[in-house]
């Protein structure tokens, strides 16, 4: 049976046959060779490689070949099945492949992606070919080791702008309003990380200073956004960027242009095409933005960047090391930002970021049943697909910030220039870099790889001691726990902390020593024997090593009452990480962490902690407390966001953030008064500017209570006639509160396989609504026959990409209506039937989170 996967297997296979070396690709936009010129392009490839005989195929997902010749002779291509090209039997020696062929654009995020601006009609493309869709623009050998140069040529209107991998250049006229852009040639790079943008796009042109020269460096969007492009800043980090890894590496800037292109429906944050990265546009903010989201796209920048080095200029051989390329692209961002915000003074405060945000992400991974080690067996593409998640991007990032803790800054760092200085335009393998840090460090890493790395799960530490009768530790151990299904005990690097509670309320740190436990049950921590007890016991204070804390009984009920007179931010990240693992545990009740939450919040400075919070104390409101009792905790909510938001700095970003959660936790008659009121300009507090975002939070927000329409929508959208307006308002749509509009946006996303990704994913959020159990009562149900066409690929799902079926998974679980009954059919099903592996690891996790969130609830009935 044809398919679109590939595995290890037959990429080592292939590699044992060919070693490509140059691509001539030529990508006709014109519309001129084709039928279908909105829908279809045509695609010219000539691939030269080395041979060591033998038979082998070019991998192509195209409409149509129109011809393919081995070294300047036609062959027949009848066997093409849609995904693979079988040649010729190639003899040893060079040869040169050319194939022609019909592609289409796509409309997923996949391939060459078009988009047409529905605010002034203008087409824009742009590729994203991770991890395996350069085939679909040109013919090639589609896996990460099969590296070579490639030289692009464009046929487009030549008042277009087209970028790629190399510096860009001028078209020539080719008449009829065309033009031709011959670009360079490119170093050895892999197919994956090759580029196309192309289109009427807004461009700002740049230089960054490099160690090797001037660079140039553009920074470009679509017309419609061209006020809200804050090019100064993107390229001020961007400079920041390239003088803090230049300098921490010890290697130049691998490629000779920097190209930052921001583009529509971008199914990811970015992607690190060599010198050529793309970024989703809604970083362009059309709205107030808190210094979070500013700070969150700076990292973004950094986090490609890095790429450019650890990715893209030594690159890994096969997806097994997929989780190094993001891990160290994670970690080296957030060491970046840390780098800039102390030279530059910029307030940022990236690794209390990383540890509020992005580490609660992997432990929420790491607990699931389908967790994995973090150096996971990728067998094929489709697994590859699979694991672009938590693990894979922030437990990775965790553990090497841990490395960094074991070997040292300043040797990791001699490492990994090392390391790219060897294998620069290659490949290589985890153990290549373990093999550097090794040398530059002295230490044996042998341990780290087979407790950190190739087992799974989560370590829980807790403080044991015992107090003699003046207060002081007659004996202190530090007790680490794994789950029973992954036992694993691991050495850590440990913070600990004591703290005393002065009268004013504050928590001052007398003690602190950074020790390593033992991969064993109990670590005794001798040096702490003698020592007053104070009152808090901070274990991973300073966030060194990735591990759950279970806070000691008095510590916890010292922190619940004075969590304001912390004032560390990565102390306070650490603890209130730990409550909020408690209640997801059920040992702490969605009540006491609603009300601990609404406690800390006016001390909390962070505003990656503050965005955090807001989130999980609506989660806690909601899937966490039992459903007879949502409305009385979501009233001690709205409650005290009313009074945050009352003393709110007017204008801060913390009245901005605040007033978006009470705009989502708003119920009843007085909530809906509240929200109509802030549309037109009533009781709006002081400094809170009901913007673009605001206006369209509020109105997804009345459409969830029942207090607006489809009339209302429109309206809406007649003052925001962009394609963020129509995603917004048709995630509004689908949470409307009558029958009628969940089943036309049941049948959008489940039926129709022209929608835009983004409207796609819109609707699919916007679906599921708490407080709307009678009308969602059908859709349980609906959502298991979903599961089957998936697994069986029929209808629309035939040839939807593994992002809008992970969308589609993920969101139109059915949640809000979740019971033992319902989390036991679900899991029935899944037994029963045949789910395809997407199918079954998604739903998987949502059963997973849904008992959780039901232990929770039960906890909530006996607080």
């Amino acid at each position: 049976m044809a398919t679109a996967n590939i595995t290890r297997d037959e990429a080592q296979q292939r590699s044992e046959v060919i070693a490509t070396e140059s691509y001539r690709v030529t990508v006709d936009l014109t519309g001129r060779n084709v039928a279908e010129p909105d829908r279809q392009f045509l695609s010219t490839t000539s691939v030269n490689l080395n041979s060591t005989g033998g038979d082998t195929h070019l991998d192509i997902i195209a409409d149509e070949i129109r011809s393919a010749s081995l070294d300047g002779d036609e062959f027949d291509v009848s066997d093409y099945d849609g995904y693979r090209l079988p040649l010729p039997h190639l003899e040893r020696g060079e040869h040169t492949i050319d194939v022609v062929a019909v592609f289409r654009y796509s409309h997923t995020g996949e391939g060459l992606h078009r988009f047409v601006d529905p605010a002034d009609q203008r087409v824009y493309l742009y590729t994203q070919f991770e991890t395996a869709d350069s085939r679909r623009m040109y013919a090639v050998a589609e896996q990460p080791d099969q590296k070579a140069t490639f030289q692009l040529t464009v046929l487009a209107p030549i008042d277009w702008v087209v970028f790629s991998n190399a510096t860009g250049v001028q078209p020539t006229d080719i008449g009829d309003g065309f033009g031709k852009w011959k670009h360079a040639v490119t170093p050895r790079i892999s197919s994956y990380i090759t580029a196309l943008v192309a289109g009427e796009f807004h461009v700002v042109r740049g230089t960054i200073h490099s160690v090797k020269g001037e660079v140039p460096a553009s920074v470009a969007c679509r017309r419609s956004l061209t006020q809200f492009l804050d090019d100064d800043r993107i390229l001020t980090t961007t400079q920041r960027g390239f003088e803090v890894f230049e300098h921490a590496f010890g290697v130049a800037y691998p490629f000779k242009t920097y190209d930052q292109i921001f583009v529509p429906e971008f199914n990811a944050g970015a992607m690190e095409n060599a010198g050529c990265v793309t970024f989703r546009d809604e970083y362009l903010f059309r709205s107030r933005v808190t210094a979070r989201e500013l700070d969150a796209r700076d990292n973004t920048i950094l986090h490609e960047l890095a790429h450019m080095w650890f990715g893209d200029l030594v690159t890994m051989r096969w997806w097994d090391d997929l989780w190094l390329n993001e891990s160290f692209a994670e970690w080296a961002s957030h060491f970046a930002g840390d780098e800039i915000a102390k030279k530059y003074n910029t307030g940022a405060n990236p690794w209390a970021s990383f540890s509020n945000e992005r580490k609660a992400w992997a432990y929420l991974q790491d607990q699931l049943s389908t967790t994995h080690p973090i150096a996971a067996d990728m067998s094929d593409l489709e697994k590859v697909e699979q694991n672009f998640d938590g693990i894979t991007y922030a437990k990775g990032a965790s553990v090497l910030k841990l490395l960094v803790s074991f070997v040292g800054l300043e040797d990791f760092l001699k490492g990994v220039g090392a390391y790219f200085r060897k294998h620069e335009w290659h490949n290589t393998e985890l153990e290549d870099l373990l093999l550097e840090l090794a040398s530059a460090s002295g230490r044996d890493l042998s341990w780290f790889s087979s407790q950190w790395l190739e087992t799974a799960g989560v370590n829980t530490l807790s403080a044991h001691f015992s107090i003699d009768d003046e207060d002081r530790f007659s004996s202190f151990e530090v007790v680490q726990t794994a789950h029973a299904d992954y036992p694993t005990l691991r050495t850590h690097c440990l913070g600990i902390g004591i703290y005393d509670l002065g009268a004013d309320g504050t928590l001052t740190r007398r003690e602190y020593l950074v020790v390593d436990v033992n991969a064993t049950e109990r670590t005794p921590i001798d040096a702490l024997v003698g020592k007053d007890k104070g009152d808090v016991v901070l274990l991973n204070d300073g966030d060194l090593t990735y591990a759950r804390v279970h806070l000691d009984r008095h510590s916890r009920a010292t922190l619940a009452a004075h969590f304001g007179g912390l004032t560390d931010p990565l102390a306070r990240s650490v603890a209130w990480t730990s409550f909020w693992e408690a209640t997801r545990d059920a040992d702490l009740s969605s009540q006491e962490f609603v009300t601990l939450v609404l406690a800390g919040l006016p001390s909390e400075e962070d505003m990656a902690a503050v965005s955090t919070l807001l989130a999980q104390a609506a989660t806690a409101a909601t899937a966490f407390t039992a459903p007879e009792l949502r409305p009385a905790v979501n009233g001690t909510l709205v409650k005290g966001l009313a009074g945050l938001l009352k003393h709110a700095e007017p204008g801060s970003d913390k009245q901005v953030l605040v007033a978006k959660a009470l705009i989502g936790a708003a119920r009843g008659e007085s909530g809906t008064a509240l929200l109509k009121g802030w549309l037109v300009g009533e009781e709006v507090p002081e400094g809170l500017v009901i913007d673009t975002a605001m206006r369209w939070a509020i109105t997804s927000a009345l459409a969830k209570l029942g207090a607006i329409g489809h009339e209302e929508i429109a309206a809406e959208l007649e003052l925001d006639k962009t394609s963020a307006g129509a995603e917004e308002a048709a995630g509004a749509g689908a949470a409307l509160k009558d029958d009628a509009s969940k089943a036309q946006a049941w049948g959008l996303v489940t039926g129709d396989d022209e929608l835009p990704n983004e409207t796609y994913r819109a609707i699919c959020m916007g679906f599921w609504r708490y407080g709307q159990d009678e009308i969602l009562e059908p859709y349980p149900a609906a959502y298991l026959d979903l599961l089957g066409r998936i697994s069986r690929r029929e209808g629309a799902w035939a040839d939807r990409g593994y992002a809008a079926i992970g969308t589609a998974l993920r969101w139109l679980f059915p949640q809000p209506l979740v019971t033992d009954t319902l989390v036991a059919t679900i899991a029935e099903w899944l037994d029963s039937n045949s789910p395809s592996d997407q199918v079954r690891r998604a739903v998987t996790e949502r059963l997973d989170e849904a008992r959780r969130a039901l232990q929770a609830q039960e906890r909530s009935r006996q607080a």
